[in-house]
């Protein structure tokens, strides 16, 4: 492609870049509204985690070899025993089981006799999981209670295979599977949802003007004094006497209420993938910004030193090193102006303007911000 249509398409695309950002700050206010069931998290309904230990067998000569792990080992003996079979003092080499982890989330209200998906983890140096079986393994909640119980088929999303001459190839992860389906819960969490007089909502993004929100509407739906703002994550609500004995039909009729939230202004920048999200109330006072193109090159290269003629004995021809050092800076550099309340919008096309890279925009975001110029947190990952 020539080097004018290359140019072009990039003009073409930083264009479309600035423009949807842009749009995004054209959308009337009203579209910052979200129902309450998405900003909060209701006490009580959670999930919670389960883990245990187990093994998998049927693996093609993929599994632990017992001689390096020792756990695997004695679980397998422990096994055979639970069965009738006795195998103290006889050396093991099977290859074909292997040690793992079993982790699931136990959702809200489960009960007796629904499943749950797991996720199964290999702890010792199993090559593969891959056509394997979970033998029957408890789940284990926080205080040690039973509370599913695993077993199937293994699947993986992966695959390793090696040739005769050593090499190998890899895809995904062999040694994590995951079984759909493959918990039954045994035992359930006691919680009687209905029987609250009060209840605390969480916000997922703690804001003192969000929470005030969430409790202005819901007064405004249910009752006034019916909730109060503890803190900017927590809104407390008292179960009107209407409600009492029927918690469950109280949030339905307040869970898909529209409140508007709001954020700080904050600028988080992922620094492995030179990812930047600015968020819409990020303001700058004026501030001038230029990007440098300063390019330093080096080149080194081997010049050969030959004897001049007639040189006198014992003169040799020597490869020497030889150095070029250019540096060049381009012409056609620009400086963009910001002004004061300078907006999202503004900073796009300004940028844009430059010609920024996400990795520059990073540099330039921080030096502003250094400046004391941009009115915003900017959160590294």
């Amino acid at each position: 492609m020539p080097s004018g249509a290359q140019g072009m398409m990039k003009q073409v695309k930083s264009g479309m870049i600035a423009a949807l950002l842009a749009a995004s700050l054209l959308l009337p206010h009203a579209a910052q509204a979200a129902r309450i069931k998405d900003v909060v998290n209701f006490e009580g309904v959670r999930t919670n985690m389960l883990m245990g230990y187990g093994l998998v067998v049927g693996l093609n000569g993929s599994g632990d070899a017992l001689q390096n792990n020792a756990f695997t080992e004695q679980s397998l003996i422990a096994f055979l025993e639970r069965q009738g079979v006795n195998t103290r003092g006889v050396t093991l080499k099977s290859k074909n089981v292997a040690a793992v982890t079993v982790t699931a989330k136990l959702p809200p209200f489960a009960r007796a006799g629904s499943t749950v998906d797991i996720t199964i983890s290999a702890l010792g140096d199993a090559k593969s999981l891959m056509g394997g079986t979970l033998l029957a393994t408890g789940l284990q909640g926080p205080d040690g209670n039973v509370y599913a119980v695993a077993q199937g088929p293994v699947t993986i999303g992966g695959f390793e295979a090696s040739g005769s001459s050593g090499s190998t190839i890899t895809k995904g992860v062999p040694t994590n599977g995951f079984i759909s389906n493959g918990a039954t819960v045994e035992r359930e969490i006691d919680f009687r949802l209905n029987d609250l007089t009060s209840m605390h909502l969480s916000l997922r993004n703690p804001d003192i003007t969000t929470a005030t929100n969430v409790a202005r509407v819901i007064n405004q739906q249910v009752g006034p004094g019916v909730s109060k703002v503890d803190d900017p994550g927590t809104v407390t609500v008292t179960v009107p006497t209407a409600y009492h004995g029927d918690v469950v039909a109280l949030l339905a009729d307040i869970e898909t209420l529209p409140v508007e939230t709001d954020q700080p202004a904050r600028i988080v920048v992922d620094e492995a993938t030179g990812t930047v999200v600015v968020g819409e109330n990020v303001r700058i006072s004026t501030v001038a910004v230029a990007q440098g193109n300063l390019v330093v090159k080096i080149e080194e290269s081997a010049q050969v030193s030959q004897p001049n003629p007639f040189a006198p004995a014992g003169a040799e021809t020597v490869t020497v090193p030889r150095t070029d050092l250019t540096v060049s800076e381009h012409a056609n550099d620009k400086i963009a102006i910001l002004h004061e309340g300078a907006t999202l919008k503004d900073l796009v096309a300004g940028l844009n303007a430059l010609g920024v890279a996400p990795r520059d925009l990073i540099t330039i975001l921080q030096t502003i911000k250094a400046a004391g110029a941009l009115q915003a947190d900017i959160e590294t990952r």
